[in-house]
């Protein structure tokens, strides 16, 4: 976009997207080795959700993630079962976002000293997750670091496939009057936590009690885990109406440009985003350009789908879980994001 978001924003809380995107350019342009084609092929994917290697007759899909800041909200709270969950989410949803079925996960845990009952309790969230995903723990590194980290920090990594007969979902087939179909989040996730402990901070916030017209600690309701979407994802990915996948990690509805550069993507039916949203926009007076950049805003998964299956397409999702997918908006000639009722557009990715 143009001028810079009014108000507080990621950058200014310390998370400066378009310095994370120049060195991680730096970085790429330094690993140039390529290994011989007998240990595999990659496939292309630049900058999307998973990255492919096809080995054999086989296509395999690898992403990694962590939980980011929400750990310390996490530690705050003393509750650790959500980031538990949170650690599959992030990885399991970026797998379906390329149409993988997720397989397997390794989790990572840096901390100062090992504590058996929070390492339980996130064991408890991580099987939540596995079992959400149908997906197994292959294992995972823990590693005491008190030179390195402060308290906790989560990740993992997920390795997916694709079962017979289905391709990789990449983008490429999407087309304007293609239709957007969201499926809700269960909050905020994992992404932009940085900006909200900024917020709450300097607004004194006592996390235990619910804010104004919720019934649950505020803490409880901003730990809701990542919404897991593989299974509803998984009913419709080898189909050919299925033109496009994204996951609305950080980066909110920019994630879209990820799936296709060549289009633009209009969404003109974005439905009103949970209280939680409104609720930290007016804490600190965020813009909207910021919040629809940051976080997901009610909406966690986008299926890009052919317009003349739309009908068919909800079904589906409701046989398999998500019977809340709704439209909210399609493809367009051109190039980026807009949410016209609120005169927003992005061009960039970053």
């Amino acid at each position: 976009m143009g001028a810079s978001p009014a108000g507080p924003t990621y950058a200014a809380s310390g998370v400066d997207r378009a310095g994370v995107s120049r060195s991680l350019s730096e970085l790429l342009r330094a690993v140039r080795y390529r290994p011989p084609p007998r240990h595999g092929r990659v496939v292309p994917l630049p900058g999307h959700y998973a990255g492919l290697i096809r080995i054999g007759r086989e296509t395999i899909a690898v992403t990694t993630d962590t939980v980011g800041t929400k750990v310390l909200l996490a530690e705050e709270a003393g509750r650790w079962e959500e980031v538990g969950e949170d650690v599959v989410g992030a990885n399991v949803n970026d797998l379906a976002a390329v149409g993988a079925r997720p397989a397997g996960l390794v989790d990572t845990i840096l901390c100062v000293r090992p504590d058996p009952a929070t390492f339980g309790a996130i064991g408890r969230g991580i099987d939540r997750g596995l079992r959400a995903a149908g997906c197994a723990l292959l294992g995972g590194e823990s590693a005491v670091v008190p030179s390195i980290v402060k308290g906790i920090d989560l990740g993992g990594t997920a390795i997916g496939f694709f079962p017979r007969g289905r391709a990789p979902v990449t983008g490429d087939r999407i087309r304007p009057r293609d239709v957007l179909l969201g499926i809700r989040s269960a909050g905020l996730h994992a992404n932009g936590f940085t900006l909200v402990r900024k917020l709450l901070s300097e607004a004194a916030i006592d996390l235990r009690s619910p804010r104004a017209g919720a019934t649950i600690p505020l803490a409880q309701e901003l730990l809701a885990p990542t919404r897991i979407y593989t299974r509803a994802v998984d009913a419709l990915a080898s189909r050919t109406e299925t033109h496009g996948l994204a996951h609305l990690t950080g980066g909110g509805v920019r994630n879209l440009m990820r799936l296709h550069d060549g289009v633009g993507f209009v969404l003109d039916r974005w439905p009103e985003p949970p209280a939680i949203f409104d609720y930290m926009q007016r804490l600190g007076g965020v813009s909207d350009e910021e919040m629809y950049q940051t976080f997901n805003m009610g909406i966690g998964f986008v299926l890009v789908v052919a317009p003349d299956h739309l009908a068919e397409t909800r079904r589906r999702l409701a046989r398999a879980g998500a019977p809340d997918a709704v439209p909210i908006g399609r493809v367009e000639r051109g190039e980026g994001v807009t949410l016209p009722s609120l005169g927003l557009s992005y061009h960039g990715y970053a």
